[in-house]
C-alpha cells in the first residue's frame, strides 16, 4: 500500500511531503522501507494534517532543521500526540524540550537506514540538513535559486554561503534537494549558481 502524499519511493528510502500552513512549510517523513520505522522532519502546523500524512509510519522521533515559528507551530502538539523525542541543534530555541542535542556528523538510525546531520548555520545558528544517500532535507538553508534569508546580516550570508558551499555543494550534482518551502531542485542544479549569490549578497 502506497500513502497519497508519497513523494519518494526507492529501495532506499520512501519519503513523504506534506504541505503545511500559509508559507507552504514542507514536513517530511522519511522510512525505512523494510521496518517503516520513521522520522518526521518539522513539526511546522496543523499537527492533524500531519498525523495523517504519517499514518502508518511508525514514527519514532522528530527532527527539527532549525528553530523558526513557522517550523515548529505543532511540535509540541506532535510530541505529546505522538509520544516520541524531538532532536535539534542546541544553537536554536525551541517550545519543548530537546531530547537529543544535534550535532555535525551524528549519524541517526531509522530502521536499517541511516540519516546523516549536517550543521549548516547562517538562516539560523542551530540550522541543519539532513542526508540520507542521494537525497537531502535541506530545511531552509538551500532553495531553488539560492539559500535561506538571513535579513541583511552580512555575516549570517558568509556563514549560509560557507555552509552551503562547504557541506552541500560537495555532495554528488545527482542529490535531491528537499528545501522546508516550496518545490524540489538538485546540488547540480543550484552549484552553477554560487558565485551569482555571493555577487547579490543575500
Amino acid at each position: 500500500m502506497t500513502a497519497d502524499n508519497e513523494h519518494y519511493r526507492g529501495e532506499d528510502i520512501v519519503l513523504r511531503k506534506i504541505e503545511v500552513g500559509t508559507m507552504e512549510n514542507n514536513v517530511y517523513v522519511i522510512e525505512c522501507p523494510e521496518t517503516h520505522e520513521a522520522f518526521l522532519v518539522d513539526g511546522c502546523f496543523e499537527g492533524d494534517s500531519i498525523i495523517s500524512g504519517a499514518q502508518g509510519a511508525k514514527v519514532s522521533a522528530i527532527l527539527q532543521t532549525h528553530g523558526h515559528p513557522d517550523h515548529v507551530q505543532a511540535l509540541a502538539e506532535l510530541k505529546k500526540r505522538l509520544g516520541v523525542p524531538v532532536y535539534a541543534h542546541p544553537g536554536d530555541a525551541y517550545p519543548v524540550t530537546i531530547d537529543r542535542e544535534l550535532a555535525e556528523g551524528d549519524v541517526l538510525a531509522v530502521g536499517n537506514r541511516e540519516v546523516t546531520v549536517l550543521h549548516t548555520p547562517g538562516h539560523t545558528p542551530g540550522g541543519v540538513c539532513f542526508l540520507i544517500g542521494r537525497h537531502l532535507i535541506s530545511g531552509d538553508t538551500l532553495f531553488p535559486g539560492g539559500p535561506g534569508g538571513t535579513h541583511g546580516d552580512r555575516r549570517a550570508f558568509e556563514q549560509i554561503i560557507a555552509s552551503i558551499e562547504g557541506k552541500l555543494f560537495t555532495l554528488p550534482d545527482d542529490t535531491a534537494v528537499y528545501p522546508g518551502h516550496g518545490a524540489d531542485t538538485t546540488i547540480g542544479a543550484e552549484k552553477p549558481h554560487l558565485q551569482e549569490w555571493k555577487d547579490r549578497g543575500w
